[in-house]
């Protein structure tokens, strides 16, 4: 499906779409061709570029089901989205913030610096209980002001409930954030059945975009519930209006952007999200959890070989494989996969593997070749 999309080298077998994904070819075909109209044109068709960006926003909306495009921002990565809710919340002396141990420093970082305001965070060890969930919801205090998670782990590829999740912190009234950057692109993903307030995901993994553009969803009921840090000409009310002295932020999420749009990442992802829509997220998903099934069933079918370190469950897993090998040494057989075309990586104490929907049945074959040499 949409071989002619993804015409990688063929000697390589790329697993790695949790770490930088390829373009598909329309995104390069997108790229070359903004490049080449600014070369001739300069910003002629700044409005027609616009457009584009307008059209991106809406994309990201159906991608998430978000209730309207005024609850999306256009960030520069995840990082900066989850610091704009980090740094923008009014935080009291002992407040807290509950997160995993399994979370990528950018969900863990941003919360420990705001140690200087007194607020303190709480770890939930997620194999403390057999239901992660819940040993999520045991840290849950009186204190707690605001939950972040990542909706699938970057390390072992833990997919965690996110509904049950945002049903408990909107009971408590408890802020529910979520960092997507390892669910969105692969498969249908809701914001609003999950309740959550806040969700981050750059685009250059699942959603196979650049580097450098992300997407940033804010609850329209919390849009003013952040202080804004950062100010300039385009996150006001009257964007455009370049004489006007009086200003009022903009009643949307761009006034989380302020300055010049990244327009050129935006026909980027503008494309590569188009792909993914026309495709359908059922489908995206099921091809998925079909591909890495097969990379399930041989690992488990070698227990004196390899352990598998990823949850096996279908509802726990979205992408991610991660399994850890018992007779070679981790390091080597990371450098015989590279060296031999296998693009994957080390993360959460063993190789991780993770396809996408295009990633040919052969292509994953020739990968478990490898580990069965």
């Amino acid at each position: 499906m949409f071989a002619d999309e993804f015409p990688l080298d063929a000697d390589l077998c790329y697993l790695n779409h949790a770490a930088v994904a390829p373009w598909p070819t329309r995104t390069t075909r997108a790229v070359q061709a903004f490049a080449e109209e600014n070369n001739h044109t300069g910003s002629r068709h700044y409005e027609r570029w616009l457009a584009t960006e307008g059209d991106l926003r809406e994309g990201l909306r159906q991608l998430i089901n978000a209730a309207s495009t005024d609850e999306i921002a256009l960030l520069k990565n995840t990082s900066e989205a989850l610091s704009v809710v980090a740094h923008g919340l009014d935080w009291h002396a002992d407040d807290e913030v509950v997160i995993s141990h399994l979370e990528f420093p950018s969900n863990r970082i941003v919360w420990e610096s705001l140690a200087r305001y007194g607020v303190k965070v709480r770890i939930a060890d997620l194999y403390r209980r057999e239901n992660p969930e819940q040993a999520l919801l045991d840290c849950l205090t009186e204190r707690t002001r605001l939950l972040s998670v990542s909706s699938v782990q970057y390390g072992n590829g833990l997919r965690l409930d996110l509904p049950v999740l945002g049903k408990a912190c909107r009971e408590r009234n408890i802020l529910f954030c979520v960092d997507a950057i390892q669910s969105i692109g692969t498969g249908p993903f809701d914001v609003q059945a999950m309740q959550a307030d806040f969700v981050m995901a750059d685009g250059h993994k699942w959603m196979l975009g650049p580097e450098g553009l992300a997407l940033f969803y804010c609850r329209r009921e919390r849009l003013e519930t952040l202080r804004l840090n950062q100010y300039g000409w385009h996150m006001v009310a009257a964007v455009g209006e370049f004489d006007r002295k009086d200003w009022a932020p903009s009643p949307t999420a761009t006034r989380f952007e302020c300055g010049s749009p990244n327009l050129l990442c935006a026909h980027a992802l503008h494309a590569s999200i188009g792909l993914l829509l026309e495709v359908g997220m059922e489908t995206v998903a099921e091809r998925i959890l079909a591909r890495t099934q097969r990379i399930i069933d041989f690992i488990q079918d070698a227990p004196e070989r390899y352990s598998l370190i990823t949850d096996p469950t279908p509802a726990r897993r979205a992408g991610i494989v991660t399994f850890k090998p018992l007779r070679e040494d981790l390091d080597v057989l990371y450098r015989r996969l590279q060296a031999a075309g296998v693009i994957c990586a080390q993360r959460g104490g063993g190789i991780r593997f993770s396809p996408h929907f295009h990633t040919r049945a052969d292509e994953i074959e020739r990968a478990l070749s490898l580990l069965g040499a």
